[in-house]
């Protein structure tokens, strides 16, 4: 048994394929398949059911995928260690953002940090904020940027800005000629669209706006959800109601041609406040500093250092 028959157990477990594993392996099928067989042998049991249509875990199969994830990960993070004693500014740094946040913010900084640290590589991941501590957890990924307080004895949490909210509304409406600051009674008696659940995001729009007060007042409007940003911006353009954005995202190209203007809202609750998050044991932390740094050096004034 050898930690490549393992990368090749877990990546057919990821996948539920053996083309899909294999070409993620860069190797062949029929090569994949073949230390997959030598694996089961070593062992003595058999890890996959395979039928013309699908690939699944059996019971055994599901149990040593939990060991084997942790053999690679614990491979990996000596790895690491090792190479942090080298030059902890070097190598890859597996970065966990919210898809409310990557695209407005990744495009500010990694120019920037190629050019200050040229021997880091950034991977990114882009999911909910669940999903991403679930992958920090288990080391599949180094640090995560959110906007969620987490109380998790086990992380460090480095707060790096706040980020006040707007208010995005059709161009045609009325809003559009408001003077001063809004009021929550004037939030309060708007049509106000969300992400769909599981994005943070959706639940701190709710608490601003009292949602959870009023949503039998709501509608329709209730059900009217979407998985991004950007489609929900799209929907504020085509007149079904309004919503309210991170400042970042006034970077986006929605601003220019959507049909959809953004108004500062100047209330003291009505922001977030995005986090670096890592684990106590990560090794390569002078690598998130000197990333915290280039953020922080790369902020637009419609956010707040901290």
């Amino acid at each position: 048994m050898n930690l490549r028959d393992l990368k090749y157990f877990v990546t057919v477990a990821d996948t539920c394929h053996f083309g899909k594993a294999a070409a993620r392996c860069f190797v062949s099928q029929p090569t994949l398949s073949g230390q997959i067989k030598k694996l089961e042998d070593e062992l003595g049991v058999v890890l996959f059911e395979r039928t013309n249509k699908s690939v699944s875990l059996t019971p055994i199969g599901e149990e040593l995928l939990v060991r084997a994830q942790q053999v690679m990960s614990d491979a990996e993070a000596l790895l690491e260690l090792a190479r942090s004693y080298a030059d902890p500014l070097a190598g890859s740094l597996r970065l966990g953002v919210l898809p409310t946040l990557s695209p407005y913010l990744m495009p500010l900084i990694l120019s920037p940090l190629r050019k200050d640290y040229p021997q880091m590589r950034l991977v990114l991941f882009e999911e909910t904020t669940d999903r991403l501590l679930e992958r920090l957890a288990r080391r599949e990924i180094d640090a995560v940027l959110i906007a969620t307080p987490v109380e998790d004895q086990t992380l460090v949490t480095r707060p790096l800005f706040d980020e006040p909210f707007w208010l995005a509304h059709p161009r045609d409406s009325e809003l559009y000629y408001h003077e001063g600051a809004f009021t929550h009674e004037e939030l309060d008696k708007l049509n106000i669209l969300l992400l769909s659940d599981g994005h943070c995001l959706a639940r701190q729009v709710m608490d601003v706006c009292h949602l959870a007060e009023r949503s039998d007042l709501m509608g329709d409007m209730a059900d009217l959800r979407a998985s991004s940003l950007e489609t929900l911006l799209q929907l504020v353009g085509a007149g079904f109601g309004c919503t309210l954005i991170p400042a970042l995202a006034l970077r986006g190209a929605w601003i220019s041609d959507s049909g959809v203007v953004a108004q500062p809202l100047e209330l003291p609750d009505a922001s977030r406040q995005v986090s670096m998050m890592w684990r106590q044991s990560y090794p390569r932390q002078a690598a998130l500093e000197a990333l915290a740094t280039v953020i922080l050096g790369r902020l637009p004034n419609t956010v707040t250092s901290l």
